[in-house]
């Protein structure tokens, strides 16, 4: 397996950037390496994507040079381990809240003796029986990226636990799950901006995963200088594509009628 990019600038103590990709069309994944984007976070939790469809994805984050991030439905190592043996780099388990839920998932995510994932010679991820398998698990070990999302109340209870399961690179956190969990309704509470603090500064003294955390979400507008200061390792960025192509539409249409009513 191909050197990680996402996990390389980790190590190098740097933020990775991705941004969600909700379109199904490869191409966006494609515009996303040529854009200088380190990574396609490609979520399967609320789209209805096959996996061909994502498999495709993967191949065009391969083409471009940058790390695939699969975002899954659930903590479903059957699905992971398909996700996986397609190509995948990266794993994102939503609402995990435990740490018997955050071991299931690396037992899924990591081959023996780190975890439990299922044995095929010939996966694509394998290239097809071309690599030997000690070299495929060996590479696949180390650069495979697995990231919990704390959504909840109870997660947060058991951060130490989770965060520090042997093979968790990031924690990430969800700000609107988290925000409603904590019964905040107003975006940037002060109460959710003193509740990231402290995660990041559990995670620091951990020394283990790190924090993901998104740049630009509406709910916690934290900029650079203060992701850095809470040592996020990976950034999704907002707004994704949806997004920019609707606001885009909306603001040409709204200009045309707006010339017309001055004629």
């Amino acid at each position: 397996m191909r050197t990680n990019r996402v996990k390389q600038l980790m190590g190098q103590n740097k933020i990775a950037f991705g941004t969600y990709v909700s379109l199904c069309d490869p191409k966006i994944v494609e515009l996303l390496g040529v854009a200088g984007f380190d990574a396609a976070f490609i979520d399967m939790e609320h789209t209805t994507f096959s996996l061909e469809q994502v498999e495709n994805m993967i191949r065009a984050c391969e083409i471009s040079g940058i790390t695939s991030l699969i975002r899954t439905p659930g903590n479903d190592s059957h699905l992971i381990l398909r996700l996986l043996d397609a190509g995948a780099q990266g794993i994102q388990v939503p609402h995990v809240r435990n740490q018997q839920e955050a071991i299931q998932a690396r037992n899924a995510t990591k081959y023996p003796p780190l975890g439990t994932r299922g044995a095929l010679s010939t996966s694509r991820a394998a290239d097809y029986g071309a690599v030997t398998w000690r070299d495929h698990t060996k590479t696949s070990n180390e650069n495979i990226l697995l990231s919990l999302m704390i959504e909840d109340k109870e997660g947060l209870e058991n951060l130490e636990a989770i965060a520090s399961v042997d093979g968790v690179d990031l924690i990430a956190m969800g700000p609107s799950d988290l925000s409603e969990s904590l019964g905040l309704t107003e975006p940037n509470h002060p109460k959710l901006w003193e509740e990231i603090g402290k995660i990041a500064s559990t995670l620091k003294t951990l020394g283990r995963a790190k924090l993901a955390l998104t740049h630009g979400h509406p709910t916690l507008t934290a900029d650079i200088q203060q992701l850095m200061e809470w040592n996020v390792g990976y950034s999704n960025v907002q707004p994704d594509i949806v997004k920019l192509i609707r606001q885009h539409y909306s603001d040409k249409i709204a200009e045309l009628r707006s010339n017309m009513s001055k004629t």
